[in-house]
């Protein structure tokens, strides 16, 4: 009996070094400080929820994606699908609760709904570029007095960024970061040129590169630019001006004068008729 208690008490010792051995990894993780969970993702809001359905990933389309790189607007592709979407959805309810012929017209209200945001970012695009083209005269006088200093063409450039604002200016300065960032000034610069799309941001491009390349002189260069580029618009200017006329005749013959005879003719042949009678 004994030497059946002594082969138990054996066995549990055995047991309890065994359930040791394996609990102890356990415990070692379990007093291990544990990494810090990542931050949840907020949930996104009802638009970009929207946007990221199958309708409105036609939405955000490259279309989409331009309109908001030109307008300048620090909006997600996919929020911006989902406020599309959702403008074509009050176009239908709209239509639908419209009497006759409300239900007809649905469809085209939500192709307008949807077409709206567009609409408005390109509006936005347009003004932006044309702050853009604005900027730019002056941009050039800035880089003739910065090489007339004797700075090179990328301190100039630099310089002359510091004097501006706007669209233009932020744009510059876009590309300065990524020239600090190791890129090369010449393709930044040019690349900007192609995405704005501006003649005479084009030119001036053009003549910073040239000159840099060829070691002329920037600042003969950069006014000689200044001063056809405000010759050209001025040209422009005396151009629109000379068209407004011809522009000005359809008001004039179809909503000035009808209105002037209605006010001026009609009450004085009135007056004969019933004179006459």
């Amino acid at each position: 009996m004994i030497a059946i208690a002594e082969l138990f008490a054996l066995a549990a010792t055995l047991a309890a070094a065994a359930a040791v051995h394996e609990a102890r990894p356990h415990l070692l993780v379990a007093r291990l400080p544990q990494p810090a969970s990542a931050p949840e993702d907020p949930p996104a809001d009802p638009l970009t929820w929207l946007g990221r359905t199958r309708p409105g990933r036609r939405l955000g389309g490259p279309s989409a994606r331009s309109a908001l790189d030109g307008a300048g607007w620090s909006v997600e592709p996919s929020r911006f699908a989902g406020v599309r979407l959702a403008g074509a959805g009050l176009g239908v309810l709209f239509g639908v609760i419209v009497p006759f012929p409300g239900p007809l017209v649905a469809p085209l209200l939500a192709v307008a709904g949807a077409r709206l945001p567009l609409f408005v970012a390109g509006r936005a695009a347009r003004r932006r570029q044309a702050a853009m083209n604005a900027e730019i005269p002056q941009l050039l006088d800035l880089l003739a007095a910065g090489s007339s200093a004797g700075l090179a063409a990328p301190l100039a450039l630099r310089r002359a960024i510091d004097g501006i604002h706007g669209p233009l200016a932020e744009q510059l300065r876009k590309v300065l970061d990524d020239v600090d960032l190791g890129a090369r000034w010449r393709d930044r610069l040019r690349a900007l040129a192609d995405h704005a799309q501006l003649p005479d941001l084009t030119k001036a491009v053009a003549t910073l590169t040239r000159t840099e390349s060829l070691g002329s002189s920037l600042a003969d260069s950069t006014r000689e630019l200044a001063v056809a580029v405000r010759s050209a618009r001025r040209a422009a200017v005396t151009e629109r001006a000379r068209t407004a006329p011809v522009k000005m005749l359809f008001p004039l013959v179809f909503l000035v004068l009808p209105a002037f005879l209605l006010l001026t003719v009609v009450p004085v042949l009135l007056t004969t008729l019933e004179s006459i009678r």
